[in-house]
């Protein structure tokens, strides 16, 4: 059974990883805990924490990795994103066709614990665990608005959600 996670992150970074075609993914040093149970299957979730949308969605294709070789830009000089998961796109949206949190975000399971004016707060942190539920949710609205621009979603078609209990 896979994982399901979001990542936090800014648009220019999301912006390296989609121009290396979704092959990679790095995280700060300081999710150590959280990547090292990052597995083969897992899925990963984009949110852009300064545009407050979701644009894309991915598969892990593998465990992590340590590298230092700069490819993300972090807003500590020291950072450079060491731990790395090789990863294939599911769904990914074109700019100014992302999923805006603002209206999907207070509806996640997730974000219930902080009063509902106040659900950014839930993404504050890098990575962040999400249910399968919400997880579905967010990755089928994208594919809702890929299908609406005539694209078709980049991943396998078996990869749908489950049905609604």
């Amino acid at each position: 059974m896979p994982n399901y996670w979001m990542l936090v992150c800014f648009t220019e970074n999301f912006l390296v990883t989609r121009e290396r075609g979704f092959t990679m993914q790095g995280f700060s040093a300081n999710q150590r805990r959280k990547v090292r149970l990052m597995q083969h299957g897992d899925r990963l979730l984009y949110y852009l924490s300064d545009a407050q949308a979701f644009p894309a969605t991915a598969t892990g294709v593998s465990g992590y990795r340590e590298d230092h070789t700069p490819v993300w830009v972090g807003r500590n000089p020291r950072e450079d994103y060491p731990l790395r998961v090789d990863i294939r796109p599911e769904v990914v949206l074109k700019e100014g066709q992302w999923v805006d949190a603002r209206q999907l975000g207070p509806s996640l399971e997730y974000v219930r614990k902080w009063p509902p004016e106040q659900w950014p707060l839930a993404f504050l942190e890098e990575l962040h665990l999400l249910s399968q539920r919400d997880f579905y949710l967010l990755e089928e609205e994208t594919r809702k608005i890929s299908a609406k621009a005539g694209a078709n979603p980049v991943g396998p078609p078996g990869a749908r959600p489950p049905p609604s209990r």
